[in-house]
């Protein structure tokens, strides 16, 4: 059993993802940035970096694992699934999975910041992240055109960058135009588990219609930034 601290991110949810697509057994324990909790010493003596996703294996002497993308490659190589064992197959998912974590990730993330968060629209920054964020679409879109998934196979490459991907509407990124990268965002949902692991710890339902709920997210991302 892996008990899962996390929360309603495309961090979090790459975690979740990937355990509901290995079927592997796990309960989730929702951590409220928003509050801080990932600052105090208990989960700090999870992750010392005081960030979520977190898992414990307890099956391994409740080993701790912090990191997304390092959670992702620790869960499919303990289920041997989503991640080849050959060295040309890792490596073609592993360089696909760092593009993510070095990349998508994090201009998604200033994207955000600048375009949903900060009071002040300060439009220099937001051009800059919005741009960076279309060119890493467009490097996807490249390569989806000459293949059905990132790697050989569907793995957890895939399923890292669609969860980022696929909230490009609250970073304020447009995807129009990229014919293969859509037509791999839907296959995405088609996908075992990804339903259910975006809903963990719990479903953040229509966000992107209802305003009242965009503030309240808007005001509590705010909040989590300064902790």
């Amino acid at each position: 059993m892996i008990d899962l601290y996390t929360a309603p991110t495309p961090n979090g949810h790459k975690a979740s993802c990937t355990l509901e697509a290995l079927e592997i057994p796990y309960e989730s324990h929702f951590v409220n940035i928003v509050e801080g909790e990932q600052k105090k010493p208990e989960f700090l003596a999870m992750n010392p970096n005081g960030r979520i996703p977190v898992i414990v294996d307890r099956a391994q002497d409740h080993f701790e694992v912090f990191e997304s993308g390092a959670i992702m490659v620790y869960l499919a190589e303990k289920a041997g699934k989503l991640l080849p064992t050959d060295i040309k197959g890792r490596t073609t998912v592993m360089q696909w999975l760092m593009f993510q974590m070095g990349g998508v990730g994090p201009m998604m993330g200033q994207a955000n910041v600048f375009y949903r968060y900060f009071p002040e629209k300060l439009q220099p920054a937001i051009d800059r992240y919005h741009n960076e964020c279309r060119r890493l679409f467009e490097v996807l879109d490249t390569r989806l055109a000459e293949r059905e998934w990132l790697a050989d196979d569907y793995s957890i490459a895939d399923i890292a960058n669609w969860c980022w991907v696929r909230t490009h509407k609250w970073s304020g990124v447009s995807v129009e135009g990229l014919e293969h990268l859509n037509r791999w965002l839907s296959a995405m949902y088609e996908q075992p588990g990804m339903q259910k692991g975006i809903a963990v710890p719990f479903s953040l339902g229509n966000l992107l219609d209802d305003e009242k709920e965009q503030e309240k997210f808007k005001t509590g991302a705010r909040k989590a930034l300064q902790t």
